[in-house]
């Protein structure tokens, strides 16, 4: 999507800047890759267009965000209030090919994902899908500059009711606006592990300034990185570790991605499943489901007859740097990790343990900090640096992979009950894998996109993760429990000791 430009009378107006962080966002579209958060909510009944479009305006729109596009001046890139702002061009009704199921479901929105938003108008759509499976759908698409999921998320929960007539299940509390509206200038609260770290962006300040400095040099010459490296602080270490970093395994899922997007959901697993099992084997809920993951990506290469054993693919996980309440400031205040799944793994319980060995290890980094700043140093540096630094992120990973926990209670939005979310944030650079899971209702669900010329039937993928799921619990049962924790190969190590 090209930059949207301000017209002539825009630029006399006193605006609200973009953070640094979402305007690099803007700055990130691709034809190949649309910087769009897209979301998918089923609903067992039916859905009014006019009801849809009030409640839109009326919850959604209150954020007076969601009035305003963005727009590029000399001087950088600025909030402008729409003139000609109209709900219906925002809210629209799309209709699916008989006989209406999840695979025509799909088509539409793997054609919605990778079509770009009006630049002249708010980067923001529902589409309204009155005949989806005997009931109802509704497809979200929202420009990443506007929000980071975990707000996103939040913004819709809470235009949902606790029943079909209300009242509203989860309403924001009123609060004033600071002077200072979001982005890189405003201080928040970060996830208890990262707290050692003080002011998150404050840091984020300081490193993107550092990596501007430098200049796109240190991503392409070793030895500056190695230089920076042996400054011995731990910011220095991380940054050098990043520019360093090697590439993941090689697969079908690598390459260069067109302009075709295909999108797959799965039928949720229960959520107390994933919780008993994860507690039985010492593992958070996060493990499991990523264990899952890279079992279902091992399968799917396996049956193309790929070499998987050794195999290593990286993804890109989101680490979210701010409490639920503070959603509503919207913004971009997210960290990334690379966090490696072991592809290669057979056995699913070693697997599991790898994978929590790997995010363990990512708990204490300071990678989330770095990338925050990368981000920053991204929507306030040339061009040239901003591709430099895009490609430090992208180059070293195959997928994108987020998690979001959902509510665990029924809702119901304008009137009709929502029977399952999905949703899919962008892939940036040359990323051509995007997986989602979501906790809703007691279930997680997952969700993929993908590169039509790299993996044209993600469906594939999708159909594994159950079966994965099933795998590990039954290796699981079928296991010896002579105490518990006793599959735990660290603790079993000790047992044989003792």
């Amino acid at each position: 999507m090209p930059a949207p430009v301000a017209p002539p009378d825009a630029m006399t107006r006193v605006h609200e800047k973009l953070s640094a962080v979402d305007t690099a966002w803007l700055r990130m579209d691709r034809p190949s890759n649309l910087m769009m958060i897209c979301s998918v909510l089923l609903f067992r009944g039916h859905l009014s267009l006019p009801r849809v479009r009030k409640l839109v305006d009326e919850r959604f729109c209150t954020f007076a965000r969601f009035r305003q596009r963005p727009v590029v001046t000399p001087s950088g890139a600025y909030w402008d209030d729409d003139p000609r702002f109209d709900i219906a061009r925002h809210v629209v009704m799309e209709r699916i090919v008989r006989p209406g199921g999840r695979a025509a479901l799909q088509d539409l929105v793997s054609r919605l994902i990778a079509t770009s938003l009006d630049p002249a108008h708010p980067l923001w759509r529902f589409h309204v899908v009155p005949n989806y499976d005997g009931g109802s759908a509704v497809i979200i698409r929202i420009h990443h500059c506007y929000a980071d999921g975990i707000a996103l998320v939040r913004v819709l929960l809470s235009m949902t009711d606790a029943g079909a007539d209300g009242p509203p299940a989860m309403p924001f509390e009123r609060h004033e606006r600071p002077d200072v509206a979001h982005g890189a200038d405003a201080e928040h609260d970060v996830l208890p592990w990262l707290a050692p770290f003080g002011n998150v962006w404050s840091m984020a300040r300081k490193i993107s300034a550092v990596l501007i400095e430098k200049g796109a040099q240190m991503w392409t010459d070793p030895a500056k990185a190695l230089e920076l490296a042996e400054q011995g602080t731990a910011l220095s270490a991380e940054v050098a570790r990043l520019a360093l970093m090697q590439s993941d395994s090689p697969t079908s899922f690598k390459g260069v991605p067109g302009r075709t997007k295909r999108v797959a959901w799965a039928d949720p697993i229960p959520l107390d499943e994933v919780k008993v099992l994860g507690k039985a084997l010492h593992a958070s809920v996060n493990d499991v489901l990523l264990s899952c993951v890279a079992g279902a990506l091992r399968g799917y290469l396996a049956s193309r007859g790929e070499t998987v054993s050794g195999v290593t693919i990286r993804a890109l996980v989101p680490v979210n740097l701010r409490p639920m309440e503070k959603a509503w400031e919207l913004g971009n205040h997210f960290g990334l990790v690379f966090l490696d799944l072991p592809i290669g793994i057979e056995n699913p319980v070693e697997r599991l343990y790898a994978v929590r060995a790997n995010m363990h290890a990512l708990k204490s980094s300071m990678q989330p900090i770095v990338a925050l700043g990368l981000l920053a140093a991204m929507g306030t540096a040339p061009r040239i640096l901003q591709e430099a630094l895009l490609t430090v992120l992208a180059r070293n990973a195959t997928a994108v992979m987020t998690n979001v926990p959902g509510p665990p209670t029924t809702l119901y939005l304008a009137g009709a009950r929502i029977d399952q979310i999905m949703f899919w944030v962008p892939q940036s650079g040359d990323i051509g894998v995007g997986v989602s899971i979501i906790s809703f209702n007691d279930a997680v669900q997952f969700g993929m996109v993908t590169d039509r010329g790299l993996c044209p039937h993600p469906e594939k993928v999708i159909e594994r993760f159950g079966a994965e799921f099933e795998t590990l619990l039954l290796a699981t049962l079928m296991s010896p429990w002579p105490r518990e924790g006793d599959l735990d190969p660290a603790q079993a190590a000790v047992a044989v000791g003792a």
